[in-house]
């Protein structure tokens, strides 16, 4: 599931001025989508690069005047506001009368704005989910939305929006019932808010991996071999790096150059990876060999608790440089290995912290991520495949 972040813009905020900060803050921040009413959509569009949803208050049967301009097209129209949505106009006793239904069921509107008022509203929002590609639900007291309910009661057919006035509730939003909505519309001025409501859907985004600990069993000189660092367009903590390994059912944990050292100066952008046939992780589950790497692919960054996140690639350095090879065992009797760089800047995570590769003995534990299977270009296959 992709989540997403809407941010609440139309008059209801306030005059153009006071829309036009929280707009540009928001986009600053990252959101995905900017909610306003249909005559912002040009201003909006030029402020910048966001997708824009407009608040449709006519049934879109609109004919434009032969000497006017074509008006700018939102990226989804939705009713609602000043509408049944919003309990300005009363619901209808049978929902095949709704003229909001009607708006989205002839194609005029892509989204339903749903103010959870009570039972009957609860059960609008998902007659509207049926065919809106957009369900906006929003609660008076959102402690006791039924979010809960519409989750479990409405499919992939809509992406279920949740109304929200904070991080925190978007944090709650994203969590409900181990789905979480889809996405959440924040209406909130403040800019530390909209910033920390974005990094919520980043955070929920993310894969949280099982990492486990594995045994040195050998670790050898292994002489010259083709060395790649992997440089980011991101600054790494300490507890940051990448899984790289010479098989994919394998990866161990190297350490970001975050450390000071007598010798060079801190890269916390880079992961001194090791050799070019290695393979890395990418945020998509998949793999890709070192080699292979260039700048703007996209890899993947995990600390020692198993949270991810994703890095551009800035340039992958290659250079020859002395080798070890790494070779260790699972709980399950199973070997893996890999080759890294004979380098006491090199660091891999062990029950002690971040160990030097030149400093590890065998019987050594070390953090590794553990698949079964194996890749065929990058992808995991259901497979017999050696790798030795």
């Amino acid at each position: 599931m992709t989540r997403s972040v809407w941010l609440k813009a139309d008059d209801a905020v306030g005059d153009w001025e006071t829309r036009k900060r929280r707009i540009t803050t928001g986009l600053e921040a990252g959101v995905d989508w900017v909610l306003v009413d249909d005559e912002d959509v040009e201003r909006v569009r030029e402020l910048g690069s966001v997708n824009v949803a407009a608040f449709r208050t006519d049934d879109g049967d609109v004919i434009e005047e032969a000497d006017s301009e074509e008006p700018a097209e939102p990226d989804a129209y939705v009713v609602g506001k000043d509408g049944e949505g919003d309990g300005t106009v009363d619901l209808p006793e049978d929902f095949s009368g709704s003229a909001d239904l009607s708006t989205i069921r002839r194609g005029n509107a892509d989204a339903a704005y749903v103010r959870i008022l009570d039972e009957r509203y609860e059960a609008f929002a998902e007659e509207a989910a049926q065919d809106a590609e957009h369900t906006i639900v929003v609660g008076e007291d959102w402690t006791i939305i039924p979010l809960e309910n519409l989750i479990a009661r409405i499919g992939d057919e809509t992406t279920l929006v949740a109304g929200v006035e904070s991080a925190a509730e978007a944090e709650t939003a994203f969590e409900t019932l181990d789905i979480g909505a889809d996405a959440v519309l924040l209406d909130s001025d403040d800019p530390d808010e909209i910033r920390r409501t974005v990094q919520a859907r980043d955070a929920a985004e993310r894969e949280r991996l099982d990492l486990a600990w594995v045994t040195v069993t050998e670790i050898e000189e292994a002489g010259s071999a083709d060395r790649v660092c992997v440089d980011t367009g991101t600054l790494m903590e300490d507890d940051e790096g990448m899984l790289v390994g010479s098989m994919s059912r394998g990866l161990f944990f190297v350490h970001a150059e975050t450390a000071e050292s007598p010798y060079v100066a801190s890269r916390p952008f880079r992961v001194n990876a090791g050799a070019v046939h290695a393979y890395v992780r990418t945020p998509d589950g998949g793999t890709k060999y070192l080699a292979e790497l260039s700048s703007g692919d996209e890899v993947q960054v995990v600390d020692r608790e198993g949270h991810t996140r994703t890095a551009v690639v800035g340039r992958a350095k290659i250079e020859k440089r002395p080798m070890f090879r790494v070779e260790a065992e699972t709980e399950s009797g199973d070997r893996i290995e890999t080759l890294l760089q004979n380098a006491e800047t090199i660091k891999i995570s062990t029950r002690e912290g971040r160990t030097a590769v030149t400093d590890l003995d065998e019987g050594d534990e070390i953090l590794a991520y553990l698949e079964e299977g194996g890749r065929h270009f990058g992808e995991a296959i259901d497979e017999r495949i050696i790798e030795q």
